[in-house]
């Protein structure tokens, strides 16, 4: 096996360690080590939980001794900073290791580099780029937010073959199947914020948190921020997204009640400054919306969707159900359209994963 076959081989291994900290590592990034000597794997780790230790460490406690003199295999730069826990580019120094092999630069500027160069100045050899692309899929939320101040935002939406998501009445469980609604679980336990609009809170009293996982101890999953837009207070205590409080955000005119309940208020402003707040303040790198039309459609037409997960149900609803986009055009060139990326058969619906593309026609 060549050199970069056996690092691409060993790369993909930390990815998938990376994966098992999905839902738990939120605010910090997904990362994966392994350690490799003389071609048989002598450590590995993944990073948990935020305050807990680095994936570095797992493995390096793992490799104990042997770890000198070996290579290891990070999907993300090696932290150099102080934090919850101790640098671990100079965790990975002091175990005399040979060489690092890193997936992926780290944007965030206590790091940028500054691991990279510790190991250097040490003498460790050093690969950057292995695996790069799989890589960045662990944390497209974290390197956007840390690159521009903004989260990763995924639009989801649940439509018929005629492309609507209600009935007049605003009637909408269930369009799609069990298997397609299991699949929006892993996304709300995925981000770190779920945003909604006021009226689909009032229509469904929906929840929004993440109630079951395939093969995972729900315990474990940190519960994403669900998120409430509504502008004119209109969000009844008896709502049942308030049972649960402590995770719960309302963008509103302050309101008295919900502050004794403990709910998180935001001030109105656009949804791009919004954004910027979840980001900044809250360190919520991943978003998912799951509104009505209104609120999906602007979301779409501020250009502020970088993922759009659709699930088709092979059903027709008919003229006078509500529509999935609700913006008028009226020429071919406002239209917006989208890179299909995956297309997967979940049940007898089908999820389609659509990137935006900038250029209109």
């Amino acid at each position: 096996m060549s050199e970069l076959k056996s690092d691409q081989y060993w790369m993909q291994r930390a990815i998938e360690l990376a994966r098992l900290g999905q839902y738990s590592t939120k605010p910090n990034p997904n990362v994966g080590c392994v350690i490799v000597k003389d071609g048989q794997l002598i450590g590995e780790g993944f990073h948990p939980k935020a305050g807990q230790p680095h994936a570095e460490v797992f493995a390096l406690r793992q490799a104990g001794g042997n770890a000198k003199g070996a290579t290891a295999y990070v999907t993300l730069e090696p932290c150099s900073h102080y934090g919850r826990t101790p640098p671990c580019a100079e965790a990975l120094v002091k175990a005399q290791v040979r060489k690092v092999v890193v997936a992926c630069s780290d944007p965030n500027p206590l790091v940028a580099g500054k691991g990279v160069q510790i190991l250097r100045d040490a003498g460790i050899e050093v690969a950057i780029g292995v695996c790069e692309a799989l890589a960045k899929t662990l944390n497209f939320g974290f390197l956007k937010a840390m690159s521009t101040g903004l989260p990763y935002v995924r639009l989801k939406i649940a439509s018929s073959l005629d492309g609507r998501t209600a009935m007049a009445s605003g009637e909408s469980k269930w369009i799609t199947g069990t298997a397609a609604r299991q699949d929006v679980q892993h996304w709300r336990a995925f981000s770190g914020a779920v945003i909604t609009g006021i009226q689909t809170v009032l229509v469904d009293d929906c929840e929004l948190n993440v109630r079951s996982l395939d093969k995972v101890d729900i315990e474990t999953v940190v519960q994403p921020k669900r998120i409430v837009l509504d502008r004119q207070g209109q969000l009844p205590l008896s709502a049942k997204i308030l049972q649960n409080p402590e995770t719960v955000m309302v963008m509103t005119p302050f309101r008295q009640e919900l502050a004794d309940l403990g709910v998180i208020q935001l001030p109105p402003q656009p949804l791009n400054q919004l954004l910027q707040t979840l980001a900044q303040q809250y360190q919520i790198y991943d978003v998912l919306v799951e509104a009505g039309a209104t609120l999906s459609t602007a979301f779409l037409q501020q250009g502020l969707v970088d993922e759009m997960i659709s699930y088709v149900a092979p059903t027709l609803l008919g003229q006078s159900a509500r529509a999935m986009f609700n913006a008028e055009f009226s020429q071919m060139a406002e239209q917006l359209r989208f890179e299909l990326v995956d297309v997967t058969q979940l049940g007898q619906d089908i999820r389609l994963r659509l990137l935006p593309i900038q250029e209109m026609i």
